[in-house]
């Protein structure tokens, strides 16, 4: 009975892939560099692989990740347009890092930016012109 069931949602759900399938069964990157807000920009294209260098661990995932990364995104951004889990896309993000295919950056911290005080003197200084 419940075999029956999977098939029938089979047709309609499409291709199946666990998310440890995708990154070789790795769980996470070493690295602290991907949080939610990290800004990944794709640095280079790939080298094409051929059958005697392929790719090693290479995934459809990697490409859709370089492609997105043209334009910089945040790891969250890309996690949520590739509809994959965090924790993947930060192994895919790892393995792309390692070959120095893309460049990470960090959002400008908080304490950098104006306080509300001076943004408020400027805009009165402004209304006073």
């Amino acid at each position: 009975m419940g075999d029956a069931a999977w098939h029938e949602d089979e047709d309609t759900a499409g291709p199946v892939v666990r998310p440890y399938a995708l990154t070789g069964g790795r769980t996470h990157y070493q690295g602290d560099e991907f949080d939610l807000v990290a800004l990944i920009a794709a640095v280079d294209a790939p080298e094409p692989a051929d059958d005697l260098h392929p790719a090693p661990s290479w995934a459809p995932e990697h490409d859709m990740i370089l492609e997105l990364c043209r334009t910089p995104l945040s790891v969250a951004e890309i996690a949520s347009d590739l509809e994959l889990p965090l924790g993947v896309v930060r192994v895919l993000l790892g393995d792309l890092l390692d070959r120095s295919l893309i460049q990470v950056r960090r959002p400008a911290p908080v304490a950098q930016f104006p306080s509300e005080r001076v943004l408020k003197e400027v805009i009165d200084g402004i209304r006073a012109l």
